[in-house]
């Protein structure tokens, strides 16, 4: 069987989300079978496009500015729209990762966006699927999912750094989630093919 195809379509403002788009990259592309492309929506070729419409994932990756994702990411978003009518990424698996300068920073409310986009458009949301870490006493903040969000990975990087700033335990995360999908997107194509077989 043929190798399923991973995109990541992200925008990154200052660096912080292009570092958790490449560990989603990373993560997808430890998964023996598939193929993975890092696209950074602001300057997408027509080719790029092609690739996203031939993905049988796509994982959204944007910051959260003032409590949704980046202006950018809406623009491209409304691009989508044509694919939308068309029903091009139906049946699709779709993921989301986001980043803030705070702990929360209404992060929620960009993975919930993405998974309304995601739903218009037909596809099948890949949850984080890690439970919550720095939840306790004896726990530490070097722990995946340290902030406790279940729709997709979020994470925290203190606004007065630079990229390097962004938290170990949060490029685990993203890790994880690119791995989840790329494994879930070849479970799925597997399980088509036998269906196919079968027919």
């Amino acid at each position: 069987m043929s190798a399923v195809s991973i995109a990541i379509a992200y925008h990154s403002g200052y660096g912080h989300t292009a570092q958790l788009a490449t560990a989603v990259r990373t993560g997808a592309a430890s998964v023996e079978g598939s193929e993975v492309h890092l696209l950074d929506i602001t300057a997408l070729t027509d080719a790029q496009w092609t690739l996203l419409d031939e993905a049988d994932a796509i994982i959204f990756g944007s910051p959260t500015y003032m409590g949704t994702a980046s202006g950018a990411f809406h623009v491209f978003a409304e691009a989508t729209s044509k694919r939308w009518i068309r029903r091009t990424w139906q049946d699709k698996f779709a993921a989301g990762f986001t980043n803030s300068g705070s702990k929360s920073g209404d992060k929620l409310h960009t993975l919930q966006y993405f998974t309304i986009l995601a739903a218009q458009h037909g596809m099948h949301w890949v949850n984080l699927d890690l439970p919550s870490g720095w939840n306790t006493s004896t726990s530490t903040e070097h722990e995946n999912n340290r902030l406790g969000f279940y729709l997709g990975a979020g994470a925290a990087t203190h606004i007065d750094q630079g990229i390097e700033a962004v938290h170990g335990a949060d490029l685990s995360t993203a890790t994880h989630l690119g791995r989840r999908v790329a494994e879930q997107a070849l479970i799925h194509a597997r399980g088509r093919a036998l269906t196919a077989r079968a027919a």
